[in-house]
Formats: structure tokens, sequence, C-alpha cells
């Protein structure tokens, strides 16, 4: 009898103690819910954000009424769910298709005027500009807008970079994360694929027609994209975006051409077949000539991997059907 008292003791100690345990994890995880809670419900206004070209920029509270000046800055907005706060848009906008019922402030001349009298909260402007509306910056500044420099990005960690400030500059930080998430997974798949390709292509890339062909060299998305889907851009030793020795180019003999100027060009890729001196070219023998979506592979926004991919299948359309 003494060692079956001694034996229930013992269990009844281990269920108390076990119950402590839980009791006490309990509390942790219901402390740690309620932390989480917390900082949920921390306001995500004012916020003060270092813009691209080292100004400090102090937003109060949530952007009711936003004005973009350049496409890839509307673009991004649209995608963080912000087409109703989106009121006026440059001339060159063009995607998505609501864009075009946005009020239009100029082309490469702001109409400062025009975006004043749309009474916006926050002006999102881009680096690749400044310099040239630098006045008209300066007018909205002095009109009391909020305006937020968004940085030239040219690579792929860069454009998550914006795409993350103008989260925060509008209240949309968790929708960013989301966008971003979702285009390195889409990214990845393509990588992925791209590792088991073993007849690397010499691709050239024409971003403009004959006489003055232009080309991407380095430093530029187009280069960073061929790179990660294992072709070879024969223009990868010039840098940036260069007019190209026509002589020297047919003498690298490129497997393919990809056009990007079918929006304003008619039949691209007839003109780069017809091209006097390049019939002895391998992608012209072989008419591995492509016209690719030009704000996709050059634009620095959520599209951007559809780019990646819209050259993938133009370039080994065998590997990414």
């Amino acid at each position: 009898m003494k060692k079956w008292y001694s034996l229930l003791f013992a269990v009844l100690l281990t269920i108390g103690a076990l119950a402590g345990c839980s009791e006490k994890q309990n509390q942790v995880m219901e402390n740690k819910q309620a932390g989480a809670e917390k900082i949920s419900e921390q306001p995500a206004f004012p916020v003060t954000i270092k813009d691209a070209i080292g100004n400090n920029v102090t937003i109060e509270h949530k952007p009711e009424r936003i004005v973009s000046l350049i496409p890839s800055n509307t673009e991004i907005a649209f995608a963080l769910g912000l087409d109703k706060e989106v009121i006026g848009v440059s001339e060159f906008d063009n995607y998505p298709q609501a864009v075009k019922k946005k009020e239009k402030i100029g082309g490469e001349d702001l109409n400062v005027e025009k975006i004043i009298s749309l009474r916006p909260y926050l002006v999102l402007a881009h680096e690749s500009t400044v310099q040239a509306s630098k006045a008209g910056l300066e007018q909205l500044k002095n009109a009391g807008i909020n305006v937020l420099v968004i940085k030239n990005a040219d690579h792929f960690d860069e454009v998550y970079e914006t795409i993350d400030m103008i989260g925060k500059a509008t209240g949309e930080t968790a929708k960013a994360a989301e966008i971003i998430m979702g285009m390195k997974k889409q990214l990845a798949a393509i990588l992925a694929k791209a590792k088991g390709i073993k007849d690397k292509k010499k691709v050239l890339v024409e971003v403009s027609p004959a006489p003055d062909i232009y080309t991407a060299g380095k430093n530029t998305f187009m280069d960073e994209m061929l790179g990660m889907i294992n072709a070879q851009n024969i223009a990868h030793d010039q840098d940036g975006w260069v007019k190209i020795d026509e002589e020297a180019m047919v003498k690298r003999n490129p497997d393919v051409i990809i056009t990007t100027y079918g929006y304003y060009v008619k039949n691209p890729v007839a003109q780069v077949l017809n091209q006097k001196g390049w019939e002895n070219v391998k992608a012209v023998k072989n008419k591995k000539v492509m016209d690719v979506n030009s704000d996709q592979v050059t634009r620095p926004g959520p599209r951007i991997v559809e780019g990646v991919e819209d050259l993938a299948k133009a370039i080994y359309p065998e590997v990414f059907k």
C-alpha cells in the first residue's frame, strides 16, 4: 500500500508539473499574440522616408490622392491596389487599362499647374527625370505637396526596394511584401528551368531599328535578364545603352536576335530578316528573330519578371513552353 501511495503521489506531482508548464506556455503564447496585435495596431503614419536623392520626406497620413510621374511608379501603385487613389498619370502610361481614364499631367514636360489643380497629397517622382523636372518639383513642394523621388532601378534588388518604398509611403507595406515574394518565387521557377540549359545561345537585343541600331550592354536590365536565363549577351562588353557597330555584331554572329520596338515599328521581325549585310548571320538564316513587349523588359516594376519569361520563351522555346 505504501508503495502504491508513493506511486500515486509521484504521478500527481508529474501531472501538476505538466499542467504548470502548459499554463506557462499558454501564457507565453498569449503574450506573444498580444504583442503581435499591438505591433499590427501601430499606425503606419506618420512615416519618414529617405528618397532617391537623399531628401527625408515625412508623410503624415495615408495618401488618398496620388499623382505618378512615370509609368513604372504607376504600375507599382496599381499593383498595390491604389487604383482609386491614383488621380493623375503621365502621357506615357499605358498599363493597366484603367490608367487611360486617369487625368494626364504631361509627358517629358510636367504640367505643374495641372498637377496642383488635382490637389494630390503625394507625388511619385523618379530619379531618371529629376534633373529635367527640377524646377517643377520645387514648385510642387512649395505648394505643400509631398514629393517622393523613387530610385532609377537598374537591378532586380533595386526594383524590390522601390516597391517596398512606395508600399511604405502609401501604407501598403504588407501588400508590397506580398508582391515582392511573388516576383521572387516566379523568378526562382524560371531560373530553375534555365539551369538545365546546355547549349547557351548568343543573343543580340535591338532596342531601336536600323539605321541607328541601339542595344543593351552590361548594367542594364536586359543584360541581367539574359544572364539569368543562361543566354549570352553579345554586347556584354559594352556599357549601358549603346549604338552598335553593325560589322562587329555581324562577326559575333548571334544565334538569336530580339527586338523591342514592335510597338512603334511595323513588322520589326521582317525588317531584321531583310537587313542588308546580315544574310549570313545565324539568327537571320534560321529565322530566330523575335519581338518582345518593350514595357515588360525595361520597366522596373512588378511585370519585369514576366519580361524575363518572355525572353526565355523567345530564346529557348523548347525549354520554356
